[in-house]
């Protein structure tokens, strides 16, 4: 595997969750895989879980690592071609990208979507630049339109509590103080419908609808009870208007109504499901504290697997190496 960014770079889903398990059991089993390798991890935005679950999940495969935060500690970096860069930014990321790449094996990258620009998002041009230019394989860490770490976390941590063969997974809009970019529901949609074992129902309200490309005909039921009736798993997250149905929309908070929010009520039209959340997270706008401190939320063991996602695909590239 010379990258990672959609669900289709894992290859067989069984085979990718099978090994999840295998290094779950033990952590370390394939440390010699990264002996004298060096991941370097690049973020262009803010992150908790993503930074210290790759970095823990590198050095189980025995890596160095780098971590260089573009915000606070480099050079305020040119993304885009043809600019005279009279301004604040000094360096251009066509040159900064191959200077990477001279210093590491295994390049790491987190970007937000502006959301302002749907074309330039969608064409994961940051990224993108990683991936031609430095001669490294490149992973994302998210991007402007995927999360694929979070992603396959999740998708291990419902195999894990499953509790029947087809589980009924519910990925519920919910409402937000800020506009935020669609990649985690985008990938978790990716996911779930390339589980042929997954009953996937997407809810949210009409004009949220996400991208053709990762839903890929994915049931959608704008009715929020309707949707979590008899669900095994529901999957709270905000996106902002994704802009498919009205492209002058994209990115703006379109709709606020706090009747979305998942509280114990909502919670009781389901199959005494359990609750998932990417975190970090909203209290009481996107989940009541009564539903996430719950016996039934699996918040932080769905955190916990993020270590253990990305220990797969560090694995796979290392073995590609």
């Amino acid at each position: 595997m010379k990258s990672f960014i959609n669900v289709q770079d894992i290859g067989p889903l069984d085979k990718a969750l099978a090994e999840a398990m295998e290094i779950k059991h033990d952590r370390y089993k394939y440390q010699h895989l990264g002996r004298n390798k060096t991941l370097m991890m690049i973020f262009f935005n803010n992150s908790l879980r993503t930074r210290l679950s790759t970095q823990k999940a590198a050095m189980n495969m025995g890596m160095n690592v780098i971590v260089l935060d573009v915000n606070a500690g480099a050079w305020k970096l040119e993304t885009e071609r043809g600019v005279i860069m009279d301004g604040d930014k000094s360096e251009h990321l066509l040159e900064a990208i191959p200077v990477m790449g001279c210093y590491c094996d295994i390049i790491g990258v987190r970007s937000f979507a502006g959301l302002t620009d749907r074309e330039y998002d969608y064409a994961e041009t940051v990224l993108n630049q990683f991936i031609k230019y430095s001669g490294r394989p490149v992973f994302a860490m998210e991007t402007a339109t995927v999360h694929p770490l979070q992603a396959f976390a999740d998708l291990i941590t419902i195999k894990e509590w499953t509790p029947s063969n087809s589980p009924k997974v519910v990925l519920t809009w919910a409402p937000h103080c800020r506009a935020l970019p669609q990649a985690v529901p985008n990938s978790f949609a990716q996911w779930m419908m390339a589980d042929k074992d997954v009953d996937l129902v997407i809810t949210h309200p009409e004009g949220y609808e996400l991208d053709p490309q990762f839903v890929r005909g994915a049931r959608v039921e704008y009715d929020q009870k309707k949707a979590f009736e008899g669900a095994d798993f529901i999957y709270a997250k905000n996106w902002s208007n994704p802009g498919v149905t009205n492209p002058a929309d994209y990115g703006k908070i379109t709709c606020e109504d706090r009747s979305w929010t998942v509280d114990t009520e909502h919670m009781s039209w389901t199959n005494n499901g359990k609750f998932l959340h990417c975190l970090p997270v909203r209290r009481n706008l996107i989940v009541t504290d009564d539903v996430i401190e719950s016996p039934n939320s699996l918040v932080i063991p769905e955190a916990a697997n993020r270590e253990i996602s990305c220990s797969v695909v560090l694995k796979r590239i290392l073995e590609a190496l």
